[in-house]
């Protein structure tokens, strides 16, 4: 997730300084949240019929090959080379990080107790800590940019992932549950109704999240930094690189934290079955008031940079609500035999939601700015509350 982040950071900002427009950005993230798609899809079922430590072995192997591979990319290569060469780096680590990110949220579910306040705590501690490491990857990718080498950096990563990788073949992986191999592929589809309509409610979840982080928010605030004359836009892409990793840093806080939440821990099996749907609808409020406060004002003034900070800290305590009670419910949903093929359809379903709000971010600041960005995604989230409300 660390170079995951990093990579993501440094591709953003990296082509838009050469003049690439939102769409063209946006297009360069498709095949990364593609691959996502189909990762977690198959990777469910790799990982129910021949193992979920040959997802997680497979997943931390390809992230080293990823990140030595972006380590190559030269200077002097024709842009068009360079492009297709990252979006193909970038391929390669979305499938890394969806394998091994399938393959630890299953394994909770084996590996805790049975326990279901228990089992809250255990996926919410792990999803918040992988966002706030993911978060740190920002950060170190803005921090490449403007001090030091990345390629030093890619090699750091690779050596981390190399020791984590050992590590997991002695720790983990003999825990894990074994190869079944009567599992058949037309079973990655799940019969569960109440699986059916969260990993709906998920694809508009995540697409309502991405389509304005991905472009949108990033590349306003990098233009707002760089017209401005604050005397920091020599500081752009460290500033920019560091709010959205404390965005995600303080998201990923409030996932871990929300299970002692006393308005969360003290709900009963049936509460927590509901309580997505009142969250989603709360969550929407945000950024459909963003967006009318931002069309009504100057975007380009420091008042609409103040409110779109506070906005958007609003939203990641709201979001991190509504992801950490859909992590949990997903775990409770299915059982230990089926885990690797519901978390798997499950997690495609997140990535096409991360899919279809990566190419709606672009198109939508580019039609008509961060305002519209924010409106889709309250649109989204209500179509995600849809979802919600039919878990029983």
């Amino acid at each position: 997730m660390l170079s995951d982040g990093a990579l993501r950071m440094l591709v953003l900002l990296h082509f838009h300084t050469l003049g690439y427009s939102p769409i063209q950005l946006a297009y360069m993230f498709v095949l990364y949240e593609l691959a996502g798609v189909f990762t977690n899809i198959l990777a469910g079922w790799i990982g129910s019929r021949y193992g979920l430590s040959s997802t997680l072995v497979a997943g931390l192997a390809l992230q080293i090959v990823a990140v030595l591979a972006l380590s190559q990319l030269h200077q002097d290569w024709v842009l068009a080379y360079s492009v297709t060469y990252v979006m193909f780096v970038q391929g390669l680590s979305g499938i890394a990080k969806d394998l091994s990110k399938m393959s630890a949220k299953s394994a909770v579910k084996v590996l805790s107790p049975d326990d279901n306040q228990r089992l809250f705590r255990w996926v919410a501690t792990l999803t918040g800590s992988k966002n706030a490491v993911k978060g740190l990857g920002f950060f170190i990718g803005a921090i490449a940019l403007n001090f030091f080498s990345f390629v030093s950096v890619l090699y750091g990563m690779a050596i981390v992932l190399l020791i984590v990788l050992l590590s997991s073949l002695i720790l983990i992986s003999n825990r894990l549950p074994k190869r079944q191999s009567s599992s058949k592929f037309k079973e990655i589809f799940s019969k569960n109704s109440n699986i059916n309509w969260l990993s709906f409610s998920r694809v508009f979840l995540f697409g309502a999240r991405d389509v304005w982080f991905v472009v949108g928010v990033p590349i306003y605030f990098y233009t707002f930094l760089s017209q401005k004359n604050l005397g920091v836009s020599d500081f752009a892409f460290f500033i920019v690189g560091s709010f959205m990793a404390i965005w995600i840093i303080f998201y990923g806080i409030i996932q871990a934290l929300v299970p002692k939440l006393k308005f969360i821990r003290n709900k009963t099996e049936r509460q927590l079955l509901e309580a997505p749907f009142g969250w989603i609808i709360v969550l929407s409020l945000a950024p459909l008031s963003l967006s009318l406060l931002l069309f009504l004002i100057d975007q380009t003034s420091v008042s609409s940079l103040v409110i779109m900070v506070t906005g958007l800290l609003v939203f990641a305590v709201l979001f991190a609500i509504n992801s950490s009670l859909h992590s949990y419910l997903i775990l409770s949903f299915t059982n230990t035999e089926r885990v690797a093929r519901d978390v798997g359809f499950y997690y495609m379903s997140n990535a096409l939601g991360r899919l279809f709000g990566t190419i709606l971010s672009g198109i939508t600041y580019q039609a008509s700015g961060l305002w519209l960005c924010l409106a889709t995604s309250g649109f989204m989230l209500l179509i995600s509350g849809i979802g919600a409300k039919k878990l029983k």
